[in-house]
């Protein structure tokens, strides 16, 4: 239970702690993008040093990418029950071991274990969860602006590792890259202890914003001791799949995956090579793409505002599956204006699906929106994940990666004929609430259940000899 023995003040420093709450976070969050950054540009590395193929290689990214996915519905409420700062060290923990013990890897099986679950429960741990924590408890005034900005951190963290990294494997080995991202994620650790608290209130301020008490801390009232937060993510996830909609929007973003994180992301620097480039070359090419994807957002959330949401995605989604059927002709040994114009394409469109999709899991799902929306980017690392693995068994089968950008292209179509397909208000009698009742009913009926098997133990006959 928590409670506070802090005083409450109403009345914030010149620098409110929570400005220094959102830096540490945006540290955090660039420090795990490194080894986001980092299998992209030690595919060839891997495979020139162990021999293995690059579908055993994609492999151990498939899981990585699978593990973030799954672990980012489930993240607030780890956070809810264990604190913010002790699932941050933990998710730390295991990036910095993970990456740290590839260096003395032999097999490739230790890749998929380290690579694949170790990272990728950790970076799972500091995904939307970890952003909309932050933001639900220490802003109340510029929420949103601050929500874009550490959404970005994964794109800044791109843009800083990207072309370092690459240089690294190339001059030094790619073990140096390895151990780059090791201390990197290590070093966040000590700010994490030191600055980060759990709430306002543990250090005796509302959040920013606010006036009165924070709203954010529970009370001994509402704090249930089973922790029915633990189980609203399946709750939700159980209500909103009986409707069309959470459907169309799960095909489209798991189409999205593929053909950003588990394609581009992953694919792209290989991809180039394979064409001559340098891989440094092309690495600085994918963080100009984490560069433009910042401000694609922005714009995209401004659009989304005026535009209605499923007309930009089905729009987003159709220029994107014209330029990946444009792109195998496009790569070479150097980059070339039409490129050029390609990459920047691209960045600008890579995750300009993102608000327009939380946008719609608000219109149609009310209050449960957020967690639904964890549920369909769920959908998008399965989609990056099997893209992953697929592209490269294309690559070792085949020799290019021609039928994997020419059909992640097309897929691209199929996600933009979904997305006009999804009505920009509920329809009939489906209200907002609807699956947000229907997850309650079901934490409900669960805690009544808990609550009879514990009143029959209580009166169940214990008798002694």
């Amino acid at each position: 239970m928590h409670t506070s023995t802090a005083p409450m003040s109403t009345r914030p420093p010149r620098l409110h702690r929570a400005w220094l709450v959102a830096g540490v976070s945006l540290l955090t969050l660039v420090a795990a993008a490194g080894f986001g950054a980092t299998p992209g540009v030690l595919v060839t590395p891997l495979q020139e040093e162990f021999g293995w193929s690059r579908s055993t290689i994609s492999l151990a990214i498939s899981v990585n990418l699978l593990l973030y996915g799954l672990t980012a519905p489930f993240a607030a409420a780890l956070m809810e029950r264990f604190g913010i700062r002790r699932v941050l060290v933990g998710a730390l923990t295991l990036i910095v071991v993970g990456s740290g013990l590839t260096t003395v890897m032999t097999a490739s099986w230790q890749l998929v274990l380290l690579w694949g679950v170790l990272v990728g429960l950790g970076t799972g741990a500091m995904a939307l969860g970890f952003v909309a924590t932050i933001t639900g408890r220490w802003f109340v005034r510029h929420r949103g602006l601050v929500t874009g900005v550490l959404t970005s951190g994964g794109a800044t963290g791109r843009l800083v590792f990207l072309p370092v990294l690459a240089t690294l494997a190339v001059g030094s080995g790619w073990r140096s890259a390895s151990w780059t991202v090791t201390i990197a994620a290590l070093a966040v650790v000590p700010l994490v202890v030191v600055f980060l608290r759990d709430r306002p209130s543990d250090v005796g301020l509302a959040p920013y914003g606010a006036t009165g008490e924070d709203p954010s801390a529970p009370s001994a009232a509402s704090e249930p001791t089973a922790h029915p937060a633990a189980g609203r993510a399946p709750a939700t996830l159980s209500a909103a799949a009986r409707t069309r909609v959470f459907w169309l929007l799960a095909v489209g973003f798991a189409i999205c995956g593929m053909s950003t994180n588990g394609l581009i992301q992953i694919h792209l620097i290989p991809a180039a090579h394979d064409h001559g480039m340098s891989e440094p070359v092309a690495a600085s090419l994918l963080a100009l793409v984490g560069v433009l994807d910042v401000i694609g957002t922005v714009a995209s959330g401004w659009l989304t505002d005026r535009v209605p949401a499923a007309l930009l995605l089905g729009l987003y989604y159709a220029l994107r599956g014209g330029s990946l059927l444009l792109l195998p002709s496009l790569l070479a040994a150097e980059p070339h204006p039409s490129l050029l114009i390609f990459i920047v394409f691209y960045g600008l469109d890579w995750v300009a699906t993102v608000p327009p999709t939380i946008a719609l899991c608000r219109t149609h799902f009310g209050t449960a929106g957020p967690i639904v929306f964890g549920w369909v980017f769920a959908c998008h690392q399965i989609g990056a994940a099997i893209a992953a693995t697929a592209a490269g068994v294309i690559r070792d089968d085949l020799g290019s990666y021609t039928v994997a950008f020419t059909g992640a292209g097309l897929l691209c179509f199929l996600a933009a004929a979904a997305s006009i397909r999804i009505p920009n208000r509920p329809a009939g009698d489906q209200t907002r609430e609807q699956v947000t009742d229907r997850a309650r009913e079901q934490d409900e009926a669960s805690d009544r259940g808990q609550d009879r098997d514990q009143d029959r133990g209580e009166r169940s006959p214990v008798t002694s000899r």
